[in-house]
């Protein structure tokens, strides 16, 4: 048999088996995307389909080469034939996409979703709509997994309303979260004067946030003094500072048709007035719920 149809023929036979290998290659890469487990056989492999590819190709050219130039077009269709081998076999299976809402998780046919495909989030508090059972929450309030405003105590307020945090579990709060009228600790005033210190002023600061975030409630806001002077005057005095405070609140946003002052003077006092610790008790401003 002649060099040229011995040569063709284990060409031919060749390119057959390694259209196979290429074919097997590609629709392993098309199933890897479905399995990750899903690996090339052996035989697919870049390498093995690159002598493969070397075989046919210097069959071929060591087919078509004539006499005087058999090793050289035989070298030459070998390297050319190898490169393609490569080529057809190479892996190209894509490279996964990393989803482009991961915490989501995996997200129900139907839902609505923004221009990036991830699951509206109206309120932003990192619950998409379809899971939030709280909608609506004010910006920047800490959440649980429903979408709901934390309520640390659960005593039914939650925190961001919440005047009395760390309710001691089962005792009966107001819409305030508290159990009795809050003392507003701290919030003192100039000697002699309804003037709030700039440390009052402070704590009279997250007293308004909870309560511009607790719209519905009104509040009554309490006036006293020790017994110190004539009762007239702790009167007035506790009226104004009283007054003082509500002005303050409505400063930052709490209503003012929300809000009433009262002022108490030395009538009802919570520790001796014989003391000094006593009267520094007796001199307060309390906040309760208005009915």
């Amino acid at each position: 048999m002649k060099k040229s149809t011995t040569g063709l023929l284990i060409g031919s036979a060749l390119v057959v088996g390694l259209s196979g290998c290429a074919t097997s290659a590609q629709q392993s890469s098309g199933q890897a995307s479905a399995s990750s487990n899903t690996g090339n056989n052996w035989y697919q492999h870049p390498a093995i389909c690159g002598l493969a590819g070397g075989l046919i190709g210097g069959s071929i050219g060591y087919a078509t080469s004539g006499s005087s130039n058999e090793e050289s077009a035989a070298a030459t269709g070998a390297a050319a034939g190898a490169a393609i081998g490569g080529l057809l076999c190479a892996d190209r299976t894509p490279e996964p996409v990393a989803p482009q809402c991961p915490s989501y998780g995996e997200v129900p046919a139907g839902v609505a979703v923004d221009a990036e495909g991830c699951p509206l989030d109206s309120d932003g508090d990192g619950v998409p709509d379809y899971r939030d059972q709280c909608p609506g929450t004010p910006a920047g309030v800490e959440v649980d997994a429903q979408g709901c405003p934390l309520d640390s105590d659960g005593d039914g307020v939650p925190d961001y309303r919440d005047q009395c945090p760390n309710t001691p579990a089962g005792v009966e709060v107001n819409a305030l979260g508290c159990p009795e009228s809050l003392v507003l600790r701290d919030v003192n005033f100039e000697f002699d004067s309804a003037q709030l210190t700039s440390s009052a002023q402070q704590v009279l600061n997250g007293v308004a946030e909870r309560l511009v975030n607790n719209p519905d409630v009104r509040v009554s806001i309490e006036g006293h003094t020790d017994s110190r002077g004539s009762a007239e005057y702790n009167q007035n005095l506790s009226q104004e500072r009283a007054q003082s405070v509500a002005n303050y609140l409505a400063s930052r946003g709490v209503s003012s048709d929300r809000m009433r002052a009262v002022g108490y003077g030395e009538e009802q006092p919570i520790a001796s007035n014989e003391t000094d610790e006593g009267r520094a008790q007796n001199r307060r401003v309390e906040l309760d719920e208005w009915n």
